[in-house]
């Protein structure tokens, strides 16, 4: 992880919790101490990370943990207080925030924050292979509506158009999607 947002109304709360970022190499980070400043801050950049001291000023900070963990923005660490902590990380960990009851062992925060960023790279793996597949079913989708075309207006069988479009793309050193996409310009109007 290379960047962090800490939202904490404590100032000791958030040395410690810098402490322990620079301590894991973080060292991009930004700290506000009200969960409307960290929404309007998650609008405008993207975060690895995002460490919420609870309770904040606005709001006990559950719902800002499950709405960034919920819709994939970052990984979420909320440290609340031991007798809320039960009832909170039951609710907050089925959208995949961590859980941290305070007072907080640095031990345990820091494999946290270990867990935390395991989960960031694997999440960014997955969605990697995501884009990619999207991607390749989008290039799928564009050759089949050339075939389609050259079906249409050539009278080709559909694997004699998969064939031309597979030589046209050896022959000009194109991709089949670019020559597909070349057909559907063609006939497609």
């Amino acid at each position: 992880m290379e960047n962090a947002l800490i939202v904490s109304s404590s100032e000791k709360g958030a040395t410690f919790i810098q402490d322990m970022l620079a301590a894991a190499l973080i060292r991009d980070f930004a700290i506000v101490n009200s969960c409307g400043e960290a929404r309007r801050l998650l609008l405008e950049r993207k975060y690895d990370l995002v460490v919420i001291n609870a309770p904040l000023r606005d709001e006990s900070g559950e719902n800002l943990a499950r709405h960034i963990a919920a819709n994939g923005i970052a990984q979420t660490l909320l440290l609340v207080r031991s007798e809320f902590f039960e009832a909170v990380s039951g609710i907050c960990e089925e959208d995949g925030v961590l859980t941290i009851s305070k007072p907080v062992n640095r031990n345990v925060f820091w494999a946290a924050l270990k867990f935390a960023g395991s989960a960031h790279n694997q999440l960014a793996r997955v969605q990697a292979e995501n884009n990619a597949l999207k991607l390749r079913m989008e290039d799928i989708r564009i050759i089949d509506r050339a075939k389609c075309l050259l079906i249409s207006y050539i009278r080709m069988s559909e694997q004699e158009a998969h064939r031309h479009i597979e030589k046209l793309a050896m022959d000009l050193r194109l991709s089949r999607r670019a020559v597909a996409e070349g057909i559907i310009k063609t006939y497609d109007n």
